[in-house]
C-alpha cells in the first residue's frame, strides 16, 4: 500500500457551526482522516483567511519532512487562500511524491458535507503512480487541477483557471493533460510584497504606505489591460526608482495584460513589469519567491505569470 502523509491545516473541511451558528474551524485532521490509511501532521486548525506567509513555511517544511518517506501527501487547506498556499508549494517544492490540496465547500456537519469526497479523492491522487513527479495538484470537486493558475471563482466546482490535469472518480485518478512543474526554489525568508489596486480616482497613498512599511515589491491589480491612473503611474515610478519590484495585473477575471494603451505603456516605462495571466494572489506570490531567491523578476514572470 502507498505510505500516504494529510497535512491538516484547517479550512471549511475542518469546521463546525457553534452555537451562534458560526463556522468555526473544529476538527483536527486525525477526525477527517478516521478511516483512512494515512498518518496525519495536525499542523493548525484555521480558517484560511488567517494564515500568514509565515503559516507557509510551516506547511512547506512539514510536507518537506513527511516527503522523506512518503509516496504522496495530502494538504487539507481552506478555499479561501488555497490558490496561494498551493502555487506557493509548488514553486518551492520539488520532491517526487506528489502534493494534492483539497478542501471543501460546506463544513463538516452539513448533511451533504463534500470533505469527506474530496479528501478521499485527493488521497487517490497522491497514491496514484501517475501523480509522481507531478509536484502539487489541487483536487476539487473531482477535477485535479494544476497549482499555477488555478484561482476560486465560486460555483459549484469553485476553482477555477487553467485547463485540469485530470480527474479522479471511484478512487481512480485518470490524467486528461500535461502539467508544467513550476519550481523555483527553496525558501527560507519571505519578503514583504503588498498588493494595491487601481480604481477611478486613485492615487499614490497606498503605494507609498506599502512602500513606507518596508514592501520589496508591490503588485498594482490594474484595470483592463493593464491600466491606471496618471498619479498611480508615478508613484510606481518613484517605487521603482527606489528600488521596489513593482508588477501590475488586470483585475478582469480572465483578462491579460499588455501595454497597448497609454496608461499601461506608461506603466512599463516607469518600471513595472506586466504579469499576462496570473490573478494578484498568485502573482504576489510568485514575486515572492522571485524575491526571496534574488531571481530575474522579469524572466521569472516572463516564463510563468
Amino acid at each position: 500500500m502507498p505510505r500516504l502523509v494529510v497535512v491538516a491545516t484547517g479550512g471549511t473541511i475542518s469546521t463546525s457551526a457553534d452555537g451562534e451558528g458560526v463556522l468555526r474551524p473544529v476538527h483536527t485532521g486525525e477526525e477527517l482522516v478516521s478511516g483512512h490509511d494515512a498518518r496525519v501532521i495536525d499542523l493548525f486548525t484555521m480558517d484560511s483567511s488567517q494564515l500568514t506567509p509565515a503559516e507557509w513555511l510551516h506547511i512547506g517544511a512539514a510536507v518537506s519532512r513527511a516527503a522523506q518517506g512518503a509516496d504522496g501527501i495530502v494538504v487539507t487547506h481552506g478555499t479561501d487562500t488555497m490558490e496561494e498556499t498551493a502555487l506557493w508549494l509548488e514553486l518551492t517544492y520539488d520532491g517526487t511524491a506528489p502534493v494534492v490540496v483539497t478542501g471543501a465547500a460546506l463544513p463538516a456537519d452539513a448533511p451533504d458535507a463534500d470533505g469527506p469526497g474530496n479528501l478521499r479523492d485527493a488521497l487517490a491522487v497522491a497514491a496514484s503512480p501517475q501523480a509522481r513527479n507531478q509536484g502539487v495538484l489541487i483536487c476539487f470537486a473531482g477535477a485535479v487541477l494544476p497549482a499555477l493558475g488555478t484561482t476560486k471563482v465560486g460555483g459549484p466546482g469553485v476553482f477555477g483557471g487553467p485547463p485540469p490535469v485530470g480527474a479522479v472518480a471511484e478512487g481512480t485518478f485518470r490524467v486528461a493533460g500535461t502539467k508544467r512543474r513550476a519550481f523555483l526554489g527553496s525558501v527560507t525568508e519571505i519578503p514583504r510584497v503588498d498588493i494595491a489596486a487601481a480604481y477611478p480616482g486613485a492615487d499614490e497613498t497606498a503605494i507609498e504606505a506599502f512602500v513606507q512599511a518596508g514592501a520589496a515589491g508591490l503588485i498594482v491589480e490594474a484595470t483592463g489591460a493593464g491600466n491606471a491612473g496618471t498619479a498611480v503611474v508615478e508613484a510606481v515610478r518613484q517605487a521603482c526608482a527606489r528600488g521596489v519590484a513593482v508588477a501590475v495585473t488586470t483585475r478582469v477575471p480572465r483578462g491579460r495584460t499588455a501595454a497597448v494603451y497609454g496608461p499601461g505603456h506608461d506603466l512599463a516605462g516607469a518600471g513595472a513589469v506586466l504579469v499576462p495571466a496570473l490573478r494578484s494572489s498568485q502573482a504576489r506570490v510568485l514575486l515572492m519567491v522571485a524575491l526571496a531567491l534574488k531571481l530575474s523578476v522579469v524572466d521569472v514572470i516572463a516564463r510563468w505569470g
